[in-house]
């Protein structure tokens, strides 16, 4: 897959597997330019309760094939939340940070912090969206998601190119944290990252670079055993902790132990559920 660094953002990944169940596809060559994955949902809660699965904030626009939900989401500043409830699957297509300009009439900021019906932007999408829900397989519904995409007949212009090449660049080097080292390290002024921003990422270089590390950090915090918030706010380019901290709690809607105490109770009640009594592993 293209690109480093991919933010997964799913909060409470432990409880999320036992939910439901999500596998990751390389696109065609052809796509490849344009899209980082696919990503195939399934789930079977028959004779259980809905479960609301929240995932972090990130850049990439998001093309979903689901029964109730099917559309076009564009990059957010609040995390998303999806219920999922019965029994059912769907296909999603996450779009390289830059690249889903090809598939609009205007700037990506259209489309940030909302989303758009599919049908709005690909005509024949309702067939499609028939057909994943009838395919057998995960590359039926792959199939039919790609060929509406390709009939689209994307370009990737050298605007959409160099904005996918800054947005990589905040991916592949965490030392980025400020603006003034983008332009520097990709020889755009701050202005031209801007405008650049705007019609093709969806989000300004500030908040891209903000994604990154706040991503980061809620991958460290959910997975150390004892997060060290200090070294961590200075890892990230905090000035100090304070400042992380809110930054962290508005993206996130948690400050950082509560982040870490919430992946902690969902880790002691998986293994409460398979040794009952309490006897921990």
């Amino acid at each position: 897959m293209s690109g480093h660094r991919i933010p997964a953002g799913i909060v409470n990944a432990r409880e999320a597997s036992a939910a439901f169940e999500l596998v990751r596809h390389r696109p065609s060559p052809e796509l490849r330019p344009f899209v980082d994955h696919h990503w195939v949902l399934r789930w079977d809660l028959t004779g259980r309760g809905p479960h609301e699965q929240v995932v972090l904030p990130n850049l990439a626009v998001n093309v979903t094939f689901f029964s109730d939900v099917a559309g076009a989401f564009g990059p957010g500043k609040r995390p998303f939340r999806y219920v999922v409830a019965g029994k059912d699957h769907g296909i999603g297509v996450r779009f390289r940070p830059g690249a889903f300009r090809a598939f609009l009439t205007g700037p990506v900021t259209m489309i940030s912090g909302g989303s758009v019906p599919l049908a709005d932007l690909f005509p024949g999408a309702g067939p499609v969206t028939e057909s994943v829900r009838n395919a057998t397989d995960d590359f039926e519904m792959i199939r039919a998601a790609e060929e509406l995409l390709l009939a689209k007949h994307p370009v990737l212009t050298d605007a959409a190119r160099a904005a996918i090449e800054a947005v990589e660049t905040i991916a592949a080097e965490p030392a980025i944290t400020r603006v003034g080292e983008l332009s520097s390290r990709t020889g755009l002024s701050q202005r031209s990252l801007q405008r650049l921003f705007a019609d093709h990422v969806g989000a300004a270089p500030k908040w891209a670079i903000q994604v990154y590390r706040l991503n980061e950090a809620a991958a460290r915090i959910a997975t150390e055993e004892r997060p060290d918030y200090a070294e961590l706010a200075f890892t990230l380019g905090y000035s100090d902790q304070a400042h992380f901290i809110r930054d962290f709690r508005s993206v996130t809607g948690w400050a950082p132990t509560e982040y870490a105490r919430l992946n902690r109770v969902q880790e002691q009640e998986s293994r409460r559920e398979k040794f009952p009594g309490g006897r921990q592993v």
